[in-house]
């Protein structure tokens, strides 16, 4: 499963989602907005209602962040 999670320095539900997904066994590309400005602007601009982090996509679908990543795995079982 390809997922990518775009977090912030500092941010609680960044690190409350990436130890949801290492609970459950699912890796996970991280996207950190002073690690990776390129790809963390390119995401902003293609999603501009984004006003919190992290985001989630989940095989290329924005899932939202925590509360949406926690109803996505649900749906899938995990």
């Amino acid at each position: 499963m390809n997922i990518v999670i775009y977090t912030k320095h500092g941010c609680p539900n960044c690190t409350t989602a990436k130890n949801l997904l290492a609970s459950k066994g699912l890796g996970y590309i991280e996207m950190h907005d002073q690690t990776d400005e390129f790809e963390f602007e390119k995401m902003l601009k293609a999603h501009p209602e984004v006003r919190q982090m992290p985001q989630i996509f989940i095989e290329g679908q924005r899932v939202g962040g925590l509360a949406g990543l926690q109803a996505a795995l649900k749906e899938m079982g995990l």
